[in-house]
Parts: C-alpha cells; sequence; structure tokens
C-alpha cells in the first residue's frame, strides 16, 4: 500500500513536470530544404514552449511538419480551397476549440485529460525564407513567429476581425519578446522596398 506522503510526493513531482514540460511535441521533416537549418527544429521547439507557458496551455500534444512550398500549396488547396502556397498551416485536432487553458473545465470541476492531442502545424521552407527576405527577418526569428502562430491558432485564436486579431498579435508579440525576437508586425525599414515615408 502507497503512504499519503508517498502520494502527495508523486502527485508534486508530476505536476512539477507538466509545469516545465506542458507541451509534447514532435518535429517532423519532411523536405531537405530544411536541411540547410540544422538549428529549425530546436528554434520550433523553444518557440511552441514560450507561447504555450504564455498562454497557460494546459498540458497537450502536437506535431510540427517542416515542409515546402509543393506540399503545403496541396494541403492549402484541399483544405482552403486555395492554390497558392502560403507560409504555416493548422490543423487543429478538434475544429470547435476554444482557446484551452490550464485547470479544470469550466462547471465540470474535474481536471483535464492529461496530455490531448490539439493538432499539427504544417509550415513551409521556402515560402518561410522568401518571407524572412523580404521583411528584412533572421530566417529563425520569422520561423519562431510562424510556430508560435500556427500554435495560437491550435488553441483556437483567429485574426478573422479587428479584435481578435489585435488579441492573437498582442500575445504573438509577448511570446517572442520573451525569446528575445522583435516585434514581427514592426515594419523593418531595413527591408527591401520599405522607406521611412
Amino acid at each position: 500500500m502507497i503512504s499519503a506522503s508517498t502520494r502527495k510526493r508523486a502527485t508534486s513531482a508530476r505536476r512539477k513536470t507538466s509545469r516545465t514540460e506542458p507541451v509534447k511535441l514532435e518535429v517532423i521533416v519532411r523536405s531537405a530544404f530544411w536541411k540547410k537549418r540544422r538549428t529549425a527544429q530546436s528554434v520550433v521547439k523553444k518557440a511552441i514552449l514560450a507561447a504555450a507557458k504564455a498562454a497557460s496551455t494546459a498540458p497537450a500534444e502536437l506535431a510540427i511538419v517542416l515542409s515546402n512550398d509543393s506540399t503545403i500549396r496541396a494541403l492549402n488547396r484541399d483544405w482552403r480551397g486555395k492554390n497558392a502556397p502560403t507560409n504555416v498551416l493548422s490543423f487543429p485536432a478538434a475544429p470547435d476549440l476554444s482557446v484551452r487553458k490550464a485547470g479544470p473545465r469550466r462547471g465540470s470541476g474535474k481536471s483535464r485529460d492529461p496530455s490531448p492531442y490539439i493538432g499539427d502545424i504544417v509550415i513551409a521552407y521556402q515560402t518561410t525564407a522568401r518571407e524572412a527576405v523580404a521583411e528584412g527577418k533572421r530566417f529563425d526569428h520569422h520561423l519562431a513567429h510562424l510556430a508560435v502562430h500556427g500554435f495560437l491558432h491550435l488553441l483556437g485564436y483567429d485574426h478573422e476581425n479587428d479584435r481578435d486579431a489585435e488579441k492573437m498579435e498582442s500575445l504573438e508579440r509577448r511570446i517572442l519578446g520573451r525569446l528575445a525576437i522583435p516585434d514581427p508586425y514592426a515594419p523593418n525599414l531595413d527591408a527591401p522596398g520599405v522607406s521611412a515615408d
């Protein structure tokens, strides 16, 4: 029989573990283009963990697929009806998922499942690289921003209207600031084609 003090220590250890690692994350590399960026996997992992902490995310599991323009174009066409590549797509496991916070469900008094699968994020290498150059951003900074952006979509954040966009962008700025990444929405006057006028 397990003593009450042993159970208490085990519960405390589980709580500490879930606080330090609120997200179980698998990064899957599906394009040879990503071999050029040896730090890509660690960049997205660090960004997602920072986002989970800032958003007080309940324990969750997700996958990030580092892909290419042709794959993301097909996904964008098939799932969104847009036959063009994009930088990041999010595929929530539950389409009606509202913003998930740590703690019990409203009104249930019960804890959430230990590690529910919340979905997948797909990031296209070529579009990410083109945008980073065009916007005068470091590739790793732009990649981190896209990972955070995709993760927030999995949590139910969106930018369909100005109020929701401001809420989401404000949280993105705060998360990226904690990673010492500049505001991704501020104009970069050093970017090609941008003037101070």
